[in-house]
């Protein structure tokens, strides 16, 4: 492909994008990969490009633009190699016009710049949301450990034993290790939120929003295997993805459930005062996943927001029900909205005066609130909100 073809492309998908966006359609690396699957003459080094071009316009745009064009005209601004392929060629763009629109710069769309400032999210935090992330790996203490793991190259250590950090792309999928179950993805951030979880050996533990697994595995590797580890979601595309996983970490006996949003005592109800720790990984916003999905930024409402305030406020309902005397609640979100953080724990220890704050000591972090917020900028990790509750006896 010419490097006008390749804006073109990268045109071309941003404007899927943009429409996903707006109708909470497919995420952009999967319409990313629907056209390289479909536009097979592209070759490596091209759809690499084509990416780079794609998501360094996400980033740049903070407002969602009118079309993909706009948003490839306004990184064109800072570089005069991409105004040169706006060419008119027989692949490229159309040449620009004197008075064509361009999209406006900016971290998000200006509400959610706003929401985030009133979260206390500096600007500097704000624009760390928007690099790029890492890649952490947890090593898996069920069948390995940092002196025994072989991996092909050395990786960073950070704040936790287990974990270590590769630039991203780095294809670790690939490492024998990875395929023994001796490593796992993970990102630092999600380790220190099992971290505050302190699962233990012999404890019964409820992964309340489990998805495919990756916190379930890691409160395995905490438990030692001994124990009662449930794992539960309404996702069952999702839920289907974790007994595979658990078999090849070596974590068997794990309990997995399918619940019925709203409706989920029906399936649980037998946990009831039962449970030692309850692990509410909340769904949310994903405001501190932005270096991994930054069209996340656009896809986000008011309305929305309040949604997932509201679901969170039951699924800390729920999780109090199950937890028995001396038993502990980890609400965790992957958000640096007051909204979905500080607010909602603080709204859950008013309605429920039994329970205490128990404040996790992690080795990242800086205290939000009655929990512990982690950002990119801060503490290299995704952005996070984590909080833990006791139920005294």
């Amino acid at each position: 492909m010419t490097p006008a073809a390749r804006v073109q492309a990268a045109i071309d998908i941003l404007d899927r994008v943009i429409d996903a966006a707006r109708s909470e359609g497919a995420p952009a690396d999967r319409i990313i990969a629907d056209w390289a699957r479909n536009n097979r003459y592209a070759g490596s080094k091209d759809r690499r490009a084509v990416r780079e071009l794609v998501y360094s316009a996400i980033r740049i745009c903070g407002e969602v633009p009118e079309t993909g064009r706009a948003a490839l005209l306004a990184l064109a601004e800072e570089d005069t190699s991409l105004r040169e392929c706006f060419d008119g060629s027989q692949y490229g763009p159309e040449r620009i016009g004197e008075e064509e629109g361009v999209a406006s710069r900016g971290i998000a769309p200006g509400w959610l710049t706003e929401a985030l400032a009133h979260s206390g999210v500096s600007h500097e935090e704000r624009e760390a949301l928007l690099g790029r992330a890492p890649l952490d790996i947890r090593i898996n203490t069920l069948k390995a450990s940092t002196e025994t793991v072989e991996l092909p190259q050395d990786g960073e250590p950070l704040a936790l034993p287990n974990a270590l950090r590769f630039a991203s792309g780095t294809q670790v999928e690939q490492w024998p290790a990875y395929r023994d179950g001796k490593i796992e993805v993970q990102d630092l951030g999600s380790q220190l939120a099992c971290r505050a979880a302190d699962a233990r050996p012999g404890e019964t533990v409820l992964d309340l929003c489990a998805g495919a697994g990756g916190k379930t595995l890691a409160l395995a590797a905490s438990m030692e295997l001994r124990g009662r580890l449930i794992a539960s979601d309404t996702d069952l595309r999702r839920g289907r993805q974790l007994l595979p996983r658990a078999e090849r970490a070596g974590a068997a006996g794990i309990e997995t459930r399918l619940l019925d949003p709203g409706r989920e005592l029906e399936v649980l109800g037998d946990l009831t005062g039962q449970v030692d720790c309850v692990l509410v990984d909340a769904p949310c916003s994903g405001t501190g996943t932005w270096r991994r999905k930054p069209e996340a930024k656009w896809r986000l409402t008011p309305h929305a927001l309040q949604r997932y305030a509201d679901l969170q406020d039951h699924l800390l309902d729920v999780a109090a029900r199950l937890v028995k005397p001396g038993g502990r609640v980890v609400f965790v979100t992957c958000s640096l909205l007051d909204a979905e953080g500080p607010d909602r724990f603080e709204a859950f220890l008013v309605g429920n005066s039994r329970w205490e704050a128990d404040i996790p000591e992690l080795p990242l972090g800086r205290q939000r609130g009655k929990g512990i917020r982690l950002s990119p900028f801060h503490d290299g990790t995704d952005g996070f909100f984590i909080a833990r509750a006791v139920l005294p006896c």
